[in-house]
């Protein structure tokens, strides 16, 4: 025992984990010191922010029920609160320590010693404190079980409405009581144990660890280098010696070993060069991963490695001929039969039949062996087995023909372009079907050349649109020239590709002409579905200035049939307000007649928010007479976005439309008498990344969520039959994706829906 004490006292692992240990656990008392009584401070302060808000929340919502003094609410409030987990105690007191609202019914009309915390809180001083900090209305203490406690006293000051009015209080009271609101810090408490027992195995922790790193550290790189070292002076003189001791060569013990192999390696260098060129050259011949044999005039085997031995099994003598295919004949072009007659290397390709009766292709080399007088006394022969090359090489003969059948009978236009210059290398039969120029015609022509300018799309210059083929992989819309000079819309898609011994572009096309003509007559029945829902809106707009001009008109007649004079200002200003009248219902009128005209799209840039104003007129009366309250939170300064005024106007028009719809839904369901908030709500600001956002939310009944997954698939609808076509969203989305933004639902529950639309801005 005390010989392995000495050990250990002596042990240089033994220093280094006491020196580390003792700087580890002064390091470690000293922040775990601070941090907890860090920690207990701040959850003080938290827990008494926490009381204080529970406190001004039970204040301020008892407030109401003060004023009508309804007791019947006070304690019902007071109740509640005092059901949610870690409240204790909720009671208000009077002025007079009267204890008049509590959740503990027996402490009910009890009154407060003037000593108790409660009252010396304020009549501490005279006269009595009004104002009270934070720190001064709190308390902590311990239950008769040893829990703490803190409670939070908060003044109830007196107001005009309760000397005037109500509870007829002495108006130069400045106090009428108090709240009391008592938490339980029993879980904080049990929070500040788990931490310091935390940071006292943390402790533990970084003091073992790190012992442990130094004691593996110190063991491998020093002890266990040296015990190898000691042992291995012991077999200086073994002919095989010891393994090489594995460790940094540029450290102290590295670089003892490194002196003492070498004195090792210098003893034996000789010995083991002898053995290394023995071995040397029949390890290649052996291990080289191809046959090579070596023969005689007659053609027999002298020699072979053990590949050629592994595939044919032959014998010493066996003629190579008979080994390789089974012959009882020299083969008719044989290179060893060559290489003896001019003392040449020959190369040959050879095909047969294996031994098992399977064709086999060989590369074959052959060279001759020479005596110490020169002669040729045999002749090498190197065979390279390539019958699974050639068999890959027959099928990527059969899948190229294959997949340029393919290539050839694919419907749409495919291009294969240089990647450098974009020129045209090949293209499939499709090509001549779509655009009507030969094949030859193309080939050796630039892609940019099939590019045509188009009142819709401006064309780029060569070299930037060649930048952005190379960059781009998807192009919508662009605009090609066919062999008629007929203009036609297509999709492209673009790939990176190899081709023989180059870098390519692989270039999809298709025609999109009848896939547009169909999109605008969807978007024209969307439009005019849209406008069939807004006819009701559109009434009620009509109807305001109908009744204005209906008006004044009726008392000039009653004035003239009277024959009573009109004063000139009085009609001024009625002809004022029938020709301002007159001018909004024109406007409405060609507002209508712009929407529902069927045009092309147009991409410009466009202020949205004065778009949004525009869709929101055509409403607004009709929303005020079903009592919902638009509000506006319109971002000032906002980028232009690229789009179409009239298509962006459907989008924001078909989402208030939608937004009313679910209101007045909502409003069915629910029970008449309760007085729900209708409100749609419309808001636009500048976002990261030069992007504008338009969020509209209603405060109707919401979308399911097996609802909002189909939203925007064209003809889904959740309105009833004849109230709505499905298309509205659909096309909105399409609309949006035009001007390369996005449309969703932000946000969805029983209180409404968000709908968020991002449009990028232009710079």
């Amino acid at each position: 025992m005390k010989k392995i004490i000495s050990q250990i006292q002596h042990s240089l692992v033994f220093k280094l984990i006491l020196i580390m240990g003792c700087i580890c656990l002064v390091a470690i008392a000293t922040w775990a010191f601070f941090t907890i009584r860090y920690q207990r401070n701040k959850s003080l302060d938290d827990n008494t922010d926490i009381a204080d808000r529970i406190s001004k929340t039970i204040r301020l919502g008892t407030h109401y029920s003060m004023m009508l003094n309804s007791r019947d609410d006070i304690n019902q409030i007071i109740k509640n609160t005092a059901t949610q987990k870690g409240i204790e105690n909720v009671r208000i007191t009077n002025k007079s320590g009267e204890i008049k609202f509590s959740n503990i019914p027996s402490e009910v009309d009890r009154t407060e010693e003037m000593t108790s915390w409660t009252c010396q809180v304020c009549h501490q001083t005279s006269p009595p404190l009004v104002k009270l900090s934070l720190a001064q209305r709190r308390r902590l203490f311990q239950t008769s079980d040893g829990e703490r406690q803190l409670g939070i006293i908060t003044p109830i000051y007196n107001e005009p409405g309760c000397s005037e009015k109500c509870h007829f209080h002495n108006s130069e009271d400045k106090v009428l009581g108090a709240l009391d609101v008592v938490i339980s810090l029993k879980d904080t408490d049990a929070e500040i144990i788990k931490y310091e027992q935390s940071i006292f195995l943390l402790a533990v922790a970084i003091i073992i660890v790190p012992s442990l790193c130094i004691f593996l550290f110190v063991y491998k790189f020093v002890i266990h280098p040296l015990g190898l070292l000691t042992e291995e002076t012991r077999h200086i003189t073994d002919r095989n010696g010891r393994h090489l001791i594995k460790t940094d060569p540029h450290s102290e013990i590295g670089q003892l070993a490194t002196a003492f192999h070498t004195m090792r390696r210098r003893i034996f260098d000789n010995q083991m060069e002898l053995t290394k060129q023995k071995n040397e050259y029949q390890t290649l011949f052996e291990n080289v991963p191809c046959l090579i044999t070596v023969q005689n005039r007659d053609f027999k085997l002298i020699n072979f490695n053990r590949e050629f031995y592994t595939k044919y099994n032959p014998s010493p003598g066996d003629y190579c001929y008979q080994a390789y295919k089974g012959r009882k004949t020299k083969c008719d072009n044989c290179p060893v039969e060559k290489t003896f007659a001019d003392g040449k290397s020959h190369y040959s390709e050879e095909l047969g039949r294996g031994r098992d009766g399977t064709m086999e292709h060989w590369i074959v080399r052959t060279s001759p062996v020479r005596d110490t007088r020169g002669n040729i006394v045999a002749a090498m022969e190197i065979n390279l087995d390539i019958t699974q090359r050639k068999l890959l090489e027959q099928r990527a003969e059969a899948s190229e023909k294959k997949y340029h059948a393919i290539f050839n009978n694919i419907p749409n236009p495919v291009f294969v372009l240089d990647y450098d210059t974009l020129k045209i290398l090949n293209c499939n039969e499709s090509v001549k079907q779509v655009y009507g120029y030969p094949e030859k015609v193309l080939l050796g022509k630039s892609f940019i050349t099939l590019f045509a300018q188009h009142e819709d799309t401006p064309l780029e210059d060569p070299q930037t649109l060649m930048e952005t083929i190379k960059k781009t992989r998807i192009m919508n819309k662009a605009w090609h020239k066919k062999n008629d000079d007929v203009i036609i819309p297509v999709d492209i898609w673009i790939s990176l590709s190899e081709y023989p011994g180059q870098k390519v572009l692989l270039v999809t096309t298709s025609d999109i002409t009848h896939r547009l003509e169909t999109e605008a007559q969807f978007n024209q029945a969307a439009k005019l579905a849209t406008l069939g829902e807004m006819a009701t809106g559109v009434a009620h707009e009509l109807n305001q200035p109908l009744s204005v001009i209906k008006t004044s008109s009726s008392f000039c007649r009653s004035k003239i049939e009277k024959e009573e004079s009109i004063k000139p200002d009085i009609l001024h200003r009625l002809l004022v307000k029938i020709d301002s009248n007159v001018d909004r219902a024109s406007r409405i009128i060609t507002h209508m007649r712009d929407f529902s005209r069927k045009s092309d799209t147009n991409l410009q840039p466009v202020e949205v928010n004065g778009i949004l104003r525009n869709a929101y007129e055509i409403f607004s009366q009709q929303l005020k007479v079903r009592g919902i309250e638009v509000s506006w939170d319109l971002g000032k300064d906002l980028p232009s976005v690229m789009a179409d005024p009239g298509r962006l106007e459907q989008v924001f028009i078909n989402l208030l439309i939608n937004a009313r719809d679910a209101i007045e839904e909502k409003t069915k369901m629910e029970y008449h008498g309760l007085n729900r908030q209708k409100e749609i709500s419309v808001k636009s600001y500048n976002f990261v990344n030069h992007q504008l956002i338009i969020e509209i939310k209603d405060t109707g009944t919401g979308i399911p969520d097996q609802v909002a997954e189909k939203i925007f698939q064209p003809f889904f609808t959740t309105k009833e039959v004849g109230k709505g076509t499905g298309l509205g969203l659909s096309i909105s989305y399409g609309i949006i994706k035009e001007s390369k933004g996005t449309i969703k639902i932000k946000e969805t529950s029983p209180e409404g829906t968000l709908f968020q639309i991002v449009l990028p801005g232009v710079a």
